[in-house]
């Protein structure tokens, strides 16, 4: 088949595919119907009293690409010789290539957010990732979102982050949307998953009589109990209750935004409808996948990546747009588990890799340019991008100057490089 036929997304590999069922045995306090809500830990549960503290100054939005995505093509060094020698048929052209520097440029799929770009609200952070190979995409998931190397605790970097001033806080503060249950939020401090915004209610029918009848009945039900379930119901109620603002916010974008149709951009439209409502969520984190291009990487006029890379680009724009003035609040920071090779595979495609590249919008974004020391593709490690700037020196810029955390908090152990300098203090 050549590659201007049409074809469709490959599956993706078995790594990656066991990757949702796994997600389930990570520990977290989910809601989803009339889901317990109570925060899991290994086997234990912590039984919590949340109280809600209001609004949020700063709210920081964690997109994690799933699968590694290849940031080679996302963000092109098209001053390195080796890229173009490397992918005869999949590199991305030079002369297509918008925001183009000496050494970099973006990839035309992403033309939504280059107004964002030429506004100084979006940079680029490029050869990062973890401190060492891992192509494993569960265990290197686990790695990235934990950010805690041969710790036996399993407390992810978000749960440490909303836990930071110690003592338990409201769910509210840290919601995932869709998706399984990431490491990044497993913990001891309380969080809320959820499949999306209509799915934090007691299950059964909206109207207001049966609603009220339901809830009077199980509280009759629950009354008084100390039991694990008891106390999971009495505080379902709670986070059902503190969460209702968000519910009833309008339910339409604001500010003429458009979103696609895609799952990323239904977590976003809830993600923004969420820090309009104001009940006080500091951490959203949503997922978009699969990145796990093994096959027909494609062109800038067709393929996995493209496909990919316009559902990303649409959906951010719609997302920035939607928030409008709010927007001064918001910081976004994209992931993935590692980056591709370097050379293009038979399948014109690409393998796992290690370095890739991270994006940053919004407040506090010294934006408008690329980050990071580049190391060159020549003679790199198994034909991999080589990862110049640890993960978590870009993340403890966000959590340092943004929310006033303690980088060795959040990130135990680690000493971060702090001349990246992409992000203004608050």
């Amino acid at each position: 088949m050549s590659p201007t036929q049409t074809r469709q997304p490959s599956s993706c590999c078995d790594d990656y595919a066991r990757t949702s069922r796994r997600g389930f045995l990570r520990g977290a306090a989910v809601v989803g119907g009339a889901a317990a809500v109570t925060a899991v830990h290994g086997t234990a549960f912590t039984e919590t009293s949340y109280a809600a503290d209001g609004s949020a100054p700063q709210v920081l939005v964690v997109v994690s690409l799933r699968g590694a995505c290849d940031g080679l093509s996302l963000v092109v060094p098209h001053a390195d010789p080796v890229y173009y020698q490397a992918r005869p048929r999949i590199a991305v052209p030079r002369d297509q290539l918008l925001a183009r520097d000496a050494m970099f440029g973006l990839h035309p799929a992403l033309a939504p957010l280059k107004p964002l770009w030429d506004a100084g609200k979006m940079a680029a952070v490029h050869a990062t990732g973890l401190p060492s190979p891992n192509r494993s995409h569960f265990s290197a998931m686990e790695e990235l979102e934990d950010a805690d190397p041969g710790s036996p605790a399993r407390v992810g970097w978000l749960n440490r982050l909303v836990g930071r001033d110690g003592g338990a806080g409201s769910p509210v503060e840290a919601i995932q949307y869709g998706g399984t249950p990431a490491t990044s939020m497993s913990g001891p401090q309380p969080v809320l998953v959820a499949p999306g915004i209509d799915g934090v209610r007691l299950a059964g029918p909206d109207d207001a009589t049966g609603s009220a009848n339901r809830r009077r009945s199980l509280q009759t039900l629950w009354a008084g109990s100390g039991s694990t379930l008891g106390t999971g119901f009495a505080s379902t109620l709670e986070v059902v209750d503190e969460f209702a603002p968000v519910r009833a916010a309008a339910q339409g974008p604001a500010n003429g935004a458009v979103y696609p149709d895609s799952d990323l951009a239904r977590a976003l439209k809830d993600t923004a409808r969420t820090i309009r409502a104001d009940v006080g969520a500091e951490i959203i984190t949503v997922d978009h996948g699969s990145w796990d291009h093994h096959t027909w990487i494609g062109t800038t006029a067709d393929g996995n990546l493209k496909r990919r890379a316009d559902e990303l680009a649409g959906s951010l724009a719609a997302f920035f747009t939607d928030l409008g003035p709010l927007a001064s609040k918001v910081t976004l920071v994209t992931v993935s588990e590692f980056g591709r090779r370097v050379a293009e595979n038979a399948e014109q495609g690409l393998d796992h890799g290690y370095g890739n590249v991270m994006f940053l919008i919004g407040a506090g974004v010294k934006g408008g340019r690329y980050y990071g020391r580049w190391p060159g593709l020549t003679g790199t490690s198994d034909a991999d991008l080589l990862v110049t700037t640890d993960y978590r020196s870009v993340l403890s810029e966000v959590v340092t100057k943004r929310f006033g955390a303690s980088s060795a908090q959040v990130f135990p152990g680690f000493q971060p490089d702090t001349s990246l300098n992409a992000i203004a203090a608050v």
